[in-house]
């Protein structure tokens, strides 16, 4: 988000923060979720609800006649901040509230004290889908009614990951809103990280590195960004010898196969 939605998540998220405390909170991340996906199905009432020429009161009002009594009123004083307003343009009003059912998922994590695991099994399963053609098609299949999705990630994934990676992986698949599903995650293990305001590395690497180099990376990294570093590691018999690693659009490649292209970049030059 820019400009103008980008003050106005600010002070959703400020609302947010003040009702969340005493939510619970993994009902409230779903409440939001299917709030935001009754936005993006419905677009006349988007539309309306996003209008800057519409008064605050009567889009809050709409809201509450709309959601009073189906919802938490935490999830119902989030929404109507939302509603209150005035975006940049009228999707981010529902990106801001699926944000903020994955902020809320998080906090549900961190308070079990899972947040690594589910920072670690968004990565994974990203990997998982990429690297299986069936599963992937089986997810992406926007004709698939959604429960078949929810039973399938059930079957695969439940009592395996925690309950929130679940939810939010579940979430992806079944509306994906024009994402890949490893675009989706992730972006969404992303947010997870800004839960303890870490930077995402991913880590590529021929040999798995043992827990005394992750160590050692992830101190180095910290002391370059000045900020805690999550590492996501994949091996990845193509890098031959080092390791590679990308934070946002950074590369720190320091891969055999990584100087090789640099020496031939400097020949062609």
């Amino acid at each position: 988000m820019r400009g103008l939605s980008r003050t106005s998540l600010a002070e959703v998220e400020e609302r947010f923060n003040a009702v969340a405390g005493s939510a619970d909170l993994g009902a409230l991340s779903d409440e939001l979720f299917a709030v935001a996906d009754l936005l993006d199905r419905e677009h006349g009432l988007r539309r309306a609800l996003s209008d800057p020429a519409r008064h605050a009161e009567q889009k809050a009002g709409t809201i509450r006649a709309l959601l009073g009594g189906k919802v938490s009123e935490a999830a119902l004083a989030t929404t109507e901040a939302a509603v209150s307003v005035r975006w940049s343009r009228a999707g981010d009003l529902a990106d801001s509230l699926e944000r903020l059912g994955v902020v809320a998922a998080a906090a549900e994590a961190e308070s079990q004290s899972r947040l690594d695991d589910v920072e670690d099994e968004l990565f994974r399963f990203g990997r998982i889908v990429a690297a299986n053609p069936d599963l992937r098609r089986a997810l992406a299949d926007a004709a698939a009614p959604g429960e078949g999705k929810r039973q399938l990630l059930s079957d695969l994934l439940g009592g395996k990951v925690a309950p929130t990676s679940l939810r939010l992986i579940t979430q992806l698949a079944v509306h994906p809103r024009g994402r890949s599903l490893e675009m989706g995650l992730e972006e969404f293990g992303q947010l997870v990280a800004q839960q303890r305001q870490r930077l995402v590395a991913v880590v590529r690497s021929a040999v798995e590195l043992s827990d005394a180099q992750k160590q050692r990376l992830a101190d180095w990294l910290r002391t370059s960004y000045g900020r805690d570093v999550h590492l996501n590691v994949e091996v990845d018999k193509r890098v031959l010898g080092g390791f590679s690693v990308r934070i946002g659009d950074e590369i720190i490649d320091t891969t055999i196969v990584g100087r090789i292209e640099e020496v031939r970049r400097r020949l062609a030059g």
